[in-house]
């Protein structure tokens, strides 16, 4: 199995958890089973998120499984981008997971996508842990680096410090001010989308964010001052 088909066989074995321990099933099944049935969900033909969120709502488990692997990584990386720390971003996508799969038929197509519903969702949760955790936070210099796959992309050494620059610069703004630059800069959502995810208005939005790239762009100035 390649790298692609181990990171699905991981999805689908982390998603068979959250549902079983949500669940609360009293009954076991054989690893031989598991795997029978991780690898059937593997090969499943794809649905519409609309359809798998009423599958799902009706307690279809592979329904939730090829969702949470169709959206687990946006979430993922929503929450590691909010937040800078990896145990973070893994306890809010599960919870994120349970979320949906317990109420998944109060999800309103007419109120904005479901990426949206999910990103409102975490956020919530996002907010939570960085209000849990602000009394022992004391700077960014333990954050983890996520710098790497840049690199590898550019493999110019300059860049990748500028890169990682800007992401503590992102890390370091108000909450308010960081959702929105994740949102529309670095996952490429839409104002309306964003305003649907937050819950606010969309000049909401587009003035947050006006004001955030100000603050990004003059913290980015100071550092290479001092760097200079």
């Amino acid at each position: 199995m390649g790298r692609d088909g181990s990171y699905l066989a991981g999805a689908v074995n982390m998603a068979s958890n959250i549902w079983n321990l949500s669940m609360r099933r009293g009954e076991s099944i054989s690893k031989a089973d598991a795997d029978r049935r991780n690898q059937l969900m593997l090969e499943s033909p794809s649905h519409s998120d609309g359809d798998l969120l009423r599958l799902l709502s009706g307690g279809d488990e592979k329904a939730f499984i090829e969702f949470y692997r169709k959206h687990q990584g946006v979430v993922y990386r929503f929450a590691l981008q909010m937040s800078g720390k990896a145990e973070i971003a893994e306890e809010v996508t599960q919870d994120v997971f349970v979320v949906v799969m317990k109420s998944a038929d109060r999800y309103d197509s007419e109120r904005g996508s479901v990426p949206a519903f999910l990103y409102g969702i975490a956020r919530n949760f996002v907010l939570r842990a960085l209000e849990r955790e602000r009394p022992y936070l004391s700077g960014l210099d333990d954050l983890p680096r996520e710098a790497s796959a840049e690199q590898d992309i550019f493999g110019d050494l300059a860049h990748s410090e500028r890169l990682e620059t800007l992401r503590r610069a992102v890390l370091a703004l108000p909450p308010a001010y960081r959702e929105v630059v994740v949102l529309c800069d670095l996952h490429e959502r839409d104002y309306a989308e964003a305003a649907s995810a937050l819950g606010c208005a969309i000049g909401t939005v587009r003035s947050r964010l006006h004001r955030a790239r100000a603050l990004l762009a003059e913290k980015m100035r100071a550092t290479e001052r001092c760097a200079v």
